[in-house]
């Protein structure tokens, strides 16, 4: 089969791989649609790990070709997106259902082999817990792709506690950041403020609905938001750009008792300076947010129907045998997702 494959920091390649062949308790999904995740480009960029020769690709969605001896749950031709990790299931926070923070976790894409590619394997212990989870009727499988990204944002925006009425700051009007403006839009919440500077990504955030959009090299960001809070700072702000010169301005965005949440991964060895008086005395909870529950994902599933406008946050689509460029245009900054779309 065809599969990108990650051979180590700046080299990538469409290649020629050994199809999968489901063992006991395992299934192969072959692949409708697998998105770039910024994660990915931090790979390629030798910022994060991956292991050298993995395939690619932990945002996919597809139909279950052939199910190993002992599958249950799952039968062939089911359509599926994949929660791609591989937990444990005994460790304390497997015990919890927090199978994303497993201490011994191992994700398709990073660790074994992912979603860029024409099949995908799902190991016995990931098609046993539950994690390749039925598309409703109706979805398309491309925006389907997108469930786990927007897993990534409902834990963001429940860990902040954003909900009816909640005023939000999103840092950095990327892709993230615009799935936070659509899912805390269409979770109910008040004013959603967005700091981009780029034009074009500002507009995108306008049409989305953002109730302000702020250019924060001309305006006082602080500032525009205590004027949209009748003076108090917004319930929460997401920092969705791994930049640590917006950490300090993340929290001066938020009133007393706020939260901010560190969403975006920054660079290693990344140092964040700021006043820890200003988190003391207002009692502003800074936080993180990493992946989600499997629950998380499952109730996205049942979101992404309802969201339409998520399309408009996919701006290019390529077939596998040009998935570098899918890399390429996110590396030179071209639009905003890119997705790899079987033919």
């Amino acid at each position: 089969m065809r599969a990108l494959v990650f051979h180590e920091p700046k080299s990538i390649s469409v290649d020629d791989v050994a199809r999968p062949q489901p063992q006991q308790g395992e299934a192969l999904v072959r692949v409708a649609a697998a998105a770039i995740c910024h994660s990915d480009i931090r790979v390629y960029n030798g910022l994060k790990h991956a292991k050298p020769g993995v395939i690619p690709g932990h945002e996919i969605a597809g139909v279950v070709e052939e199910a190993g001896d002992g599958v249950r749950g799952v039968a062939e031709g089911d359509r599926v997106v994949v929660c791609p990790i591989v937990a444990c299931g005994r460790c304390p926070f497997c015990l919890r259902g927090l199978r994303h923070r497993c201490q011994e976790r191992q994700t398709l894409g990073y660790d074994g082999d992912g979603g860029l590619a024409e099949y995908v394997l799902a190991p016995a212990s990931l098609v046993a817990s539950g994690h390749l989870l039925p598309v409703p009727d109706g979805l398309a499988l491309d925006r389907a792709s997108l469930t786990e990204p927007l897993a990534c944002v409902l834990n963001s925006l429940e860990t902040c506690a954003v909900g009816a009425g909640a005023s939000l700051v999103i840092i950095g009007g990327g892709p993230m950041g615009l799935l936070h403006l659509l899912l805390a839009r269409h979770l109910g919440a008040g004013k959603v403020i967005v700091s981009e500077p780029e034009e074009e990504r500002a507009n995108v955030a306008r049409r989305l609905g953002a109730s302000a959009v702020i250019d924060p090299a001309r305006e006082d960001l602080a500032a525009a938001v205590r004027e949209r809070t009748q003076g108090l700072g917004a319930d929460a702000a997401v920092v969705t750009a791994g930049l640590a010169d917006v950490v300090a301005d993340s929290l001066a965005c938020v009133r007393p008792l706020g939260v901010v949440n560190l969403f975006a991964g920054f660079p290693p060895e990344t140092s964040v300076p700021f006043d820890p008086n200003v988190v003391h005395y207002a009692e502003i909870r800074l936080t993180g947010s990493q992946n989600a529950s499997l629950d998380q994902y499952r109730r996205v599933l049942q979101l992404l129907p309802g969201l339409p406008e998520i399309d408009e946050v996919t701006t290019h689509r390529f077939p596998l045998a040009e998935a570098t460029e899918a890399y390429a245009v996110r590396l030179r900054g071209e639009g905003l997702k890119s997705m790899v779309v079987m033919e």
